[in-house]
């Protein structure tokens, strides 16, 4: 099994979706950014390294989300481990990825997502709307 990290990047209430380039596998299917941990790495280490080589910027890692393990069925099996993040900087510089979006986070479903970020998306949107839900109870806006 291959360990691969993931980020979702929050910024001013949108999250941030990366479309694979074209020459990737699973190419321009979309996915939330990220890479195999190398030996030795820590995971939280591994999703700043490679959100810096992938899309250039600098992310703060924060809350471990659920992981899911993924197979591809062609002997392929990863452990996809996403992290809540937010931009440290700003200034993009997409190396492997055909474009980026930022959108909010119930449109996030909409689009054609890789096979593995799949239960990544559904959690994470499953968790935003009760955590929306629970702040409009407490009486605090978002």
């Amino acid at each position: 099994m291959i360990t691969v990290t993931c980020a979702i990047i929050e910024h001013e209430g949108k999250v941030l979706a990366a479309r694979r380039g074209a020459a990737m596998s699973q190419p321009l299917l979309w996915e939330f950014p990220g890479g195999k941990v190398e030996p030795g790495e820590s995971l939280a280490a591994c999703i700043a390294r490679e959100i810096r080589e992938e899309l250039g910027v600098a992310v703060a890692v924060g809350e471990r989300l659920p992981d899911n393990v993924h197979d591809y069925g062609n002997g392929k099996v990863i452990c996809l481990v996403p992290f809540r993040c937010r931009l440290l900087s700003h200034a993009f510089a997409l190396r492997e990825h055909q474009e980026v979006r930022w959108l909010d986070p119930a449109a996030l479903p909409g689009l054609d997502w890789a096979p593995a970020d799949v239960p990544i998306v559904e959690g994470y949107v499953e968790g935003y709307v009760k955590r929306r839900r629970d702040r409009g109870k407490s009486g605090l806006s978002l």
